[in-house]
């Protein structure tokens, strides 16, 4: 009889509680916000396809951000996206990247906040994370492969591009590194960013695709040394000679106290200039065409 009560004990009580952690509670006090987070994440509603404009984002650390985040830097905007590492579209807040640990505030979700802001309600903005940090462009040819992140910068920014426009249009392509290549490789760099810049055209389809070009920090140690020159002159070489680039100035931007990396309020800066240069590219091929066409 005694076991009879006790088996009917443990039945009611199982029915009142749950497992969570590995220990039974009563089901009263498991709260809902203990649910695994991604059950409580809204499905992003994504826009038509010609109204989802999707921007690559590739480079180095710089690119991809060691900026402290703060309050600001995890506030949702609903139409500015990014592509999680497993391919999904969610809200683009800090950190975006997660080429590192540590990765932190970059330039790409405010340059994306600013492209929609300028562009209007009916558009989203898709950021593609792509950068590697630490990558010399070396590494950003097919096949190669970046010991530091373990991946493969240009073949896994392909991949991720290609999966994107199943969703949306790619508008151009945002680009921030070379401080890998301002020692004695900076007198190639020029060839190399040019070829690596038609790779990326030809291997997605865009001929025209726009590229921006961020400049090095000025505060860093080697700024001012011959190869650190030279590789910015190569930068803004590509850039002047391309036709369908721009350069984007980091003059007055500061350090994060490593004399490598921006600060987050730099980089907010930088993503504002991002957009400032794409958008005066769009208005200037827009001014060829009506001068071309007449119309």
């Amino acid at each position: 009889m005694k076991s009879t009560n006790r088996a009917k004990s443990l039945s009611i009580l199982a029915s009142a509680a749950v497992v969570f952690g590995g220990c039974i509670w009563p089901a009263s006090q498991v709260k809902a916000e203990e649910a695994p987070a991604e059950t409580q994440t809204p499905a992003v509603k994504l826009p038509a396809k010609e109204k989802f404009h999707l921007f690559i984002l590739a480079g180095q650390s710089n690119m991809a951000g060691r900026g402290v985040i703060e309050e600001e830097d995890k506030v949702a905007n609903p139409r500015v996206l990014t592509l999680t590492k497993d391919g999904k579209w969610v809200p683009a807040v800090e950190p975006i990247h997660f080429d590192k640990p540590g990765s932190g505030v970059g330039p790409g979700r405010v340059f994306g906040l600013a492209m929609a802001k300028k562009l209007g309600p009916d558009v989203t903005i898709g950021l593609i994370p792509c950068a590697h940090g630490g990558s010399p462009i070396a590494s950003w040819e097919p096949g190669a492969k970046w010991y530091q992140t373990n991946g493969h910068p240009y073949d896994d920014a392909i991949a991720r591009a290609n999966l994107a426009l199943k969703d949306g249009v790619l508008q151009g392509i945002l680009w921030h590194q070379g401080e890998s290549d301002a020692g004695n490789r900076a007198p190639k760099y020029q060839a190399n960013l040019t070829a690596l810049m038609a790779r990326f055209r030809k291997d997605l389809s865009a001929a025209d695709l726009p590229v921006l070009l961020g400049q090095l920090g000025p505060f860093r140690k080697e700024a001012n040394d011959e190869n650190s020159r030279i590789l910015d002159t190569a930068l803004r070489s590509v850039a002047k000679e391309d036709g369908n680039a721009a350069f984007v100035s980091a003059e007055g931007l500061t350090s994060n106290g490593d004399f490598v990396h921006f600060d987050n309020k730099s980089q907010r800066e930088f993503g504002r200039r991002y957009a400032e240069a794409f958008s005066k590219l769009m208005d200037d091929r827009l001014q060829e065409k009506k001068a071309a066409t007449g119309k």
